[in-house]
């Protein structure tokens, strides 16, 4: 892997671990070192080149290529036009499984349309000219959130690739309007399983009971983290309403509750039954109450930190936090929760196994990429 020659800057060593059985915190002293690598506008996700560089984008509509090596930042053409109102942004961004042949980069973001507003994927191929300005070329819209609504709240746009490459899977947020996460019609409050194409994948499990066909699973409130594990397993995380954000361990065609089910409340105050046993809806492997606002979702299998392979890493919005959570097969379980001092909005594993985050720029925040490492 590339290595990369970068200035250590260090944080504050005071964590929180959260692996008894009672939930009560205990301090501790983080297992890491903090660098701070450079500074963004509320920066939404990231991703990393072959080469090492990164693709960074930002809640207002720039995508930067960015190499850590060096510090230096290129703003990417091609973009859409983001509607960046409220939550929306410029979301996600993937490579294409074989983008060493193919050059595609998938990417999610907010729009005005029809009817409102909504989530769209994209599609673009990277280009850079010897004389290093980037764009994408031939930028297409593949799919759409069914159906635009009104509202700048819960747009979700996560994108995840199937471990063998064959098929996208893609968030849709419920956009505040509850009701839709479950109308059999609408892909909003849904995982969406597609073709690399766009299109609805075929044998979605939902279709033939008159499902939009791109439905994978329904009940879901703001999802903004899928990630598969080693063994092909599908893991999202979502923000609940007052309490109740939720880790899932995602199957075909089931109901995952919301807004018939949650381990929170309305903000208004109204009651929503829990979760319970023998209710219909998959309950959540892990939730949280207070809430931790969980920002991006990464699952590692570096050797940097050999001792948190098989875990989940999340992102604390309002909690300011980098949550872990170890998983066993199927079982997910609450490990640690470091405080950040800021807003954390995505978290990635890089090339060499160090675990990145972006803060998010907003409430306080300052838009930082964060590089962590091991502290000894």
């Amino acid at each position: 892997m590339r290595h990369f020659a970068l200035t250590a800057l260090p944080l504050t060593l005071i964590a929180c671990s959260a692996d008894n059985a009672t939930g009560q915190n205990a301090v501790t002293e983080k297992p890491f070192k903090t660098s701070v690598i450079a500074d963004f506008d509320a920066p939404w996700a990231m991703t990393f080149l072959p080469d090492g560089r990164m693709l960074i984008t930002e809640k207002a509509g720039e995508m930067i290529l960015f190499d850590p090596k060096n510090g230096t930042k290129i703003p990417i053409a091609g973009i859409p036009k983001v509607d960046s109102a409220g939550q929306g942004a410029l979301m996600d961004v993937v490579l294409a499984p074989g983008l060493a042949e193919n050059k595609t980069v998938y990417f999610s973001f907010s729009e005005a349309g029809p009817g409102g507003k909504g989530v769209a994927l994209a599609t673009g191929r990277f280009d850079q000219a010897s004389d290093g300005t980037t764009k994408l070329d031939g930028v297409k819209v593949i799919f759409r959130a069914s159906q635009y609504v009104e509202g700048n709240g819960h747009y979700s746009g996560r994108i995840a690739f199937s471990p063998d490459g064959k098929y996208l899977f893609f968030t849709n947020g419920e956009r505040q309007k509850f009701d839709p996460a479950q109308d059999p019609k609408s892909t909003l409050g849904k995982v969406l399983r597609l073709n690399l194409d766009g299109s609805p994948a075929a044998g979605n499990p939902l279709a033939a009971k008159g499902f939009h066909p791109a439905v994978w699973s329904y009940g879901h409130r703001n999802l903004l983290g899928i990630a598969f594990d080693k063994d092909g397993r599908l893991w999202e995380q979502e923000m609940g309403p007052k309490g109740g954000d939720e880790v899932n361990l995602i199957k075909p065609g089931l109901n995952y509750g919301y807004p018939l089910a949650s381990n929170g409340s309305h903000y208004d105050g109204r009651d929503i039954p829990d979760h319970k046993p023998g209710d219909g809806f998959e309950a959540p492997k892990v939730w949280w109450n207070p809430v931790i606002s969980p920002g991006g979702l990464a699952y590692y299998s570096g050797d940097l930190f050999p001792q948190w392979k098989d875990s989940l890493f999340i992102g604390g919005l309002s909690s300011q936090a980098l949550v872990r959570v170890k998983l066993d097969g199927e079982n997910a379980a609450k490990a640690d929760q470091w405080d950040m001092g800021a807003r954390i909005r995505e978290v990635e594993q890089g090339p060499d196994g160090a675990l990145w985050l972006l803060e998010d720029g907003g409430q306080g925040s300052r838009g930082r990429l964060l590089k962590l490492t091991p502290a000894a």
